[in-house]
This record gives structure tokens, sequence and C-alpha cells, in this order.
């Protein structure tokens, strides 16, 4: 990872992403451990895309998620009761929503390539939600 790469991960961390964690948190009633695999996400030569791509591709189709499930008190309760922690990585190079989600023991995992497929939020947060809702 060369300074550029560095700079727009720190700037990212530092803006966006409390911003986003900050939401996420809020919508599901309670401090959901994140654990982001920076290391696998900041690949080099794309840092002009990392505030775009990083939105879109991991927190956007949480959120969105998180806001239907935690519609009402009971979806609330569920989320709380299992869903423990979030792991963000790119180890296996998967592109699409129906194959970059799992779940297990209460840890979420996405497992997605960073900049493949940026604009497919919808996708991502129908099968997130669909397979939460599945799970709680």
């Amino acid at each position: 990872m060369g300074l550029l790469e560095k700079r727009a991960l720190k700037t990212f961390q530092e803006g966006t992403y409390q911003n986003l964690t900050n939401e996420i948190n809020t919508l599901a009633g309670f401090s959901l451990e994140l654990d982001v695999k920076w290391e696998t996400l900041a690949l080099d030569e794309y840092s002009h895309l990392y505030e775009e791509a990083f939105t879109k591709v991991y927190f956007t189709p949480l959120i969105d998620a998180l806001k239907e499930i935690a519609a009402d008190d009971m979806g609330k309760e569920a989320l709380k009761e299992t869903l423990k922690k979030v792991v963000v990585k790119n180890e296996v190079g998967n592109c699409y929503g129906s194959t970059c989600y799992a779940f297990s023991e209460g840890v979420l995992t996405v497992d997605h390539m960073p900049f493949g497929n940026i604009d497919n939020v919808t996708e991502r947060s129908e099968e997130l939600a669909k397979l939460l809702m599945q799970n709680l």
C-alpha cells in the first residue's frame, strides 16, 4: 500500500466511516462490533474510489438491511439477540450480493471485492436483508 492509498484510507476511516458506523449503531439499537480487514480492501491504484466503493459495497447494504429489519421492536430485539459482529473483508474475490454474505454463530461476514459491481447496491441490500431475516 502506497502513500496515496494510506492517505485515502485514513481520510475514509476518520470521516465517512465514523458517520456510517454511527448510523449502523443507531439503526441496530446497540453498538455492533465491526471488524474491517482494511488491508484486504485498500487495493493499490484504487485510492480515488475508496470513498464511493467502500460506502456502496460494504456499508450502504448493511444500513439498508438494518432499516428493513429494525422497522419494529421485534426486529430490533432479534438483531440485538442474534447479530454480534460484522466482519468486512476481500479475500475470495466475490463480486455479487448472492455470494458475498455468510452468517454463522452471530457473525455476519461480508467478503466482496471493493471495486466490483460498485453500483449494485440494491442487489446487495436485498440479499443481505434476506440472509439476516432467515437467521434472526
